[in-house]
């Protein structure tokens, strides 16, 4: 909920947000949300250093926004926070923003982490609890407070986008199509894996041997083959239904790998293809070649 019709308004326009609340509420997500937007960042800075660092962002005179994390990890020094809060107020357009989660979201996110609460108490419950009644005084400060119970990680993202009214835009999926060779290993970065051993190989070509899958012999020898492009059009089928959903959740970087058994000829013929209609699709795409020059 907003304190306030124009709070919201008043957010987009904001020169210092400040997020406080539970933890487990996603501080943490909002945070990095407003860093890939051009925020600059701190998470925990200590209270008796906020006025120094408004200080230093103003006179760097940049007209960047920044964003800080202040909760209970601060301790003792939290008590003095409404009223530094309050000073810095008066000098820089600033917003406080209060994120609010059920005790059953709060247990669920803690059990999935297995990290410890940060108020120590005997329990869990008893931790929240404690929490809960520390913050009451700034959470009673808040311009926006945010209850982030049903929100997965993308949908608090959004949230935090629309509040602030920066672009919504999905991230740029970054496409990696590489070839390799099972002989040598399967890189560990890879996303997914295709398996091109089963088409016919040019190792066994005198005319190919010391080709790659760049030269056109070792093209018109692959092309001579109906499952060859059977399996292009397969595997673009798959990567037409699996990319834009990778997109979807937030992915930045996909990592595509085709492997044959040297990684010189076929996986390199069809990454080759892979990489070019994933370009034409409109996919930001790099090609790398892992064991093109190895030995064989």
């Amino acid at each position: 909920m907003a304190r306030g019709p124009a709070s919201f308004e008043y957010a987009a326009n904001t020169q210092l947000v400040v997020f406080t609340g539970l933890s487990g509420s996603g501080k943490g997500t909002v945070l990095r949300a407003l860093e890939d937007a051009g925020f600059y960042t701190v998470d925990n800075l200590p209270v008796e250093l906020m006025q120094p660092f408004v200080r230093s962002r103003l006179e760097a005179g940049d007209g960047g926004r920044a964003a800080l994390v202040v909760d209970i990890r601060e301790g003792e020094s939290l008590a003095h926070f409404p009223q530094v809060y309050q000073t810095i107020r008066q000098d820089v357009r600033t917003v406080l923003v209060y994120l609010e989660a059920s005790d059953d979201a709060i247990k669920r996110r803690f059990s999935e982490t297995r990290r410890p609460h940060p108020a120590g108490a005997p329990t869990l419950s008893d931790s929240i609890a404690a929490e809960r009644a520390l913050l009451a005084p700034i959470r009673a400060q808040a311009d926006i407070e945010l209850d982030t119970s049903r929100f997965n990680i993308h949908d608090l993202r959004r949230r935090v986008l629309e509040i602030f009214q920066l672009s919504c835009e999905k991230p740029v999926l970054r496409v990696t199509v590489g070839s390799f060779g099972f002989k040598y290993g399967p890189p560990t970065d890879a996303d997914l894996i295709l398996d091109v051993r089963f088409l016919p190989n040019p190792h066994y070509e005198p005319d190919c041997r010391r080709l790659t899958g760049k030269d056109r012999k070792v093209i018109e020898f692959l092309e001579a083959y109906t499952e060859t492009e059977e399996f292009l059009e397969r595997a673009m089928g798959l990567l037409d239904f699996v990319v834009p959903r990778y997109a979807d959740e937030g992915k930045s970087y996909l990592s595509i790998y085709l492997g044959c058994t040297g990684g010189r000829h076929r996986s390199v013929y069809i990454a080759e293809a892979i990489a070019s209609r994933l370009a034409t699709a409109g996919s930001e795409v790099r090609l790398q070649h892992r064991d093109i020059d190895k030995e064989h």
